[in-house]
């Protein structure tokens, strides 16, 4: 049980006293860079997805009929 006691405290001292957090301006930084990236790894896929489906619906499916 002491150990389970210790390894929270050390855990709390880690993130209080050792561990250097963001500042809010470095969080904002981060925050667009990864929305932006989102944005455009969403619209790749959205665009492979329609010429996949415009490849499936003209190409491939008048070969079948």
């Amino acid at each position: 049980m002491n150990s389970v006691i210790a390894y929270f405290r050390e855990s709390y001292d880690e993130l209080m006293n050792r561990v250097t957090w963001p500042t809010a301006k470095e969080l904002q930084k981060g925050s667009i860079a990864t929305g932006v990236a989102s944005l455009l790894i969403a619209l790749l896929i959205s665009m492979m997805d329609m010429s996949g489906n415009a490849l499936f619906n003209d190409f491939i499916y008048k070969l079948i009929k």
